[in-house]
């Protein structure tokens, strides 16, 4: 079976098969303002970059494993670490989560909510099945709105449409403190330095 975008890099080992590329975006669909991150050492772009740190958070309303929503508002007044990821069907986005629930029992006045376009559905059968109950899982599925707005959702490539691989770690004041977009997709994000910045 090939892997991702054709590459043969063991991170992607049994992957199913995705086309090498969609057509070359266009300077018209992609934003001036972008970043580059590579898939398998191929590059690919995001639709804006990141907040940077210090920036204010965009709001954002996402869909809960119980189908009810899950906004910044909601959980002002404590910190929020922001785990970004493309799917948890994937191996290194599940390793993110579990990292992440590993360390979050040890976390004061902070939600970890890991965000994918996967239905709420998949990431509650994830969860069950890891018995990951330390983190808020949101999923995307309803709206295109928080990858435009935190600049993360894949323009081109193979996997494009879905969001880039970043931790945010947003304040109780919703300022950003941490902001990470991992250059490449296959590699887990800097646990430590994001939780060093709470």
């Amino acid at each position: 079976m090939k892997n991702l975008g054709g590459s043969d890099d063991a991170r992607f080992a049994g992957l199913p098969f995705l086309p090498a590329s969609r057509p070359p975006a266009t300077p018209n669909q992609l934003e001036t303002n972008m970043a580059s991150i590579t898939i398998g050492g191929n590059e690919v772009h995001t639709v804006g970059t990141p907040p940077a740190e210090g920036a204010h958070a965009p709001s954002f309303d996402l869909t809960g494993v119980d189908l009810g929503e899950i906004s910044l508002g909601g959980l002002s007044g404590q910190n929020v670490v922001l785990n970004i990821f493309p799917s948890i069907d994937t191996p290194t986005c599940a390793a993110s989560v579990r990292a992440f629930n590993e360390r979050a029992a040890a976390l004061d006045n902070t939600t970890v909510l890991c965000v994918s376009a996967d239905l709420p559905f998949a990431q509650q059968r994830f969860c069950g099945a890891e018995g990951i109950d330390g983190v808020l899982m949101g999923s995307t599925f309803r709206t295109a709105a928080f990858g435009k707005d935190y600049g993360l959702t894949m323009g081109d490539g193979p996997m494009a449409g879905l969001l880039a691989r970043a931790v945010l770690v947003v304040d109780g004041d919703g300022q950003v403190v941490h902001s990470q977009l991992v250059p490449e997709l296959a590699d887990e994000p800097d646990y430590d330095e994001a939780l060093a910045a709470l």
